[in-house]
């Protein structure tokens, strides 16, 4: 189960300061809902995604830690 810090602390951070897991899990949850997301969702979806991708993608990211 997640344990990190939640979207609202996160939303006041860029998104190069959030670790791996939140990274996982953030996108992991919006990639669920995806169909459902207004634009603004769907930015910060974007926004993560162009972080992983930024780190490597996800396997790079999974393979110095676990996720969640």
């Amino acid at each position: 189960m997640y344990s990190g810090r939640d979207m609202t602390e996160l939303s006041m951070m860029a998104k190069a300061d959030w670790d791996n897991n939140e990274l996982s899990f953030f996108h992991q949850s919006l990639q669920q809902i995806a169909p459902y997301l207004n634009s603004e969702g769907q930015t910060i979806h974007r926004e993560i995604i162009e972080e992983i991708e930024n780190r490597g993608g996800v396997k790079s990211m999974n393979k110095n830690e676990r996720l969640f």
